[in-house]
């Protein structure tokens, strides 16, 4: 006869192993969440710290405090170097002279010429332009017809006018009529006008009154008036070698 089989006790306690497991899991979790958030805190003190060192070492920003915060076990920071004062210092650029102040002085320097009989009247005159004070010399005053050679008789009120210049950028420029010219030194009215510039140029140069490096002579034939070449008055304006002191100095300069 066989035996009676009992039936299996049921056990109903399995439940708490996997509530324990999870129990483990979830303390585990938050103990990794934790240490994350100690590590981040130390990081960001750590962060701050650096932030207001170099601030401090640069001179920028108002220190946040005499002491800026330092994470515990951490050295402090050495010795910062001196701050850098803002704002930082600028060359000096020199103020050039004024127009007007240049054209009222030269204005009375020619009045004085013209009363000591040095130049005749209305042999030099004076405007402004955008590129600056023009002294227009006119050929009756300078050079004789066709001639690039100064007058003796003008030297001494150039001499003094070239004194009279500010140290500035300025440009000579040869100016003539449209009469038509053909010597044995001069083939045109371009090598004409250029010479006289380059006369005028060379007679500063030796008051040394301007800086080389600053200075420039073209000639521009008939191709520039100032007035009509229909009349002889007008010409005569035409024939003229006019010193330019420039405002600002060209690219070439």
């Amino acid at each position: 006869m066989s035996k009676k089989k009992h039936p299996e006790h049921v056990n109903h306690e399995r439940w708490l192993v996997s509530y324990a497991d999870f129990i483990t899991l979830l303390f585990a979790f938050f103990v990794v969440l934790f240490a994350s958030s100690q590590s981040d805190k130390k990081k960001q003190v750590q962060m701050a710290s650096a932030m207001q060192t170099a601030f401090d070492h640069n001179g920028i920003f108002e220190p946040h405090s005499d002491h800026p915060l330092i994470a515990e076990g951490l050295a402090p920071p050495a010795a910062p170097p001196a701050a850098i004062q803002l704002p930082l210092p600028t060359a000096v650029t020199p103020t050039p002279a004024e127009p007007a102040i240049t054209q009222h002085s030269i204005q009375v320097m020619l009045q004085q010429q013209v009363a000591a009989h040095r130049i005749p009247s209305g042999s030099v005159t004076l405007h402004t332009t955008p590129e600056g004070l023009v002294i227009s010399l006119h050929e009756a005053g300078f050079f004789a017809s066709g001639s690039a050679d100064i007058r003796d008789s003008s030297l001494a009120m150039l001499t003094t006018l070239a004194h009279s210049l500010p140290p500035e950028p300025m440009r000579v420029e040869g100016h003539t009529d449209n009469i038509p010219i053909h010597t044995a030194l001069f083939a045109t009215n371009w090598e004409l006008s250029t010479a006289r510039a380059s006369a005028i140029a060379r007679l500063l140069l030796q008051q040394n009154s301007v800086n080389p490096a600053q200075l420039s002579a073209a000639g521009y034939a008939e191709f520039h008036p100032i007035a009509t070449n229909n009349t002889e008055a007008g010409r005569a304006q035409n024939r003229r070698v006019d010193i330019i002191l420039l405002r600002h100095p060209t690219p070439s300069q």
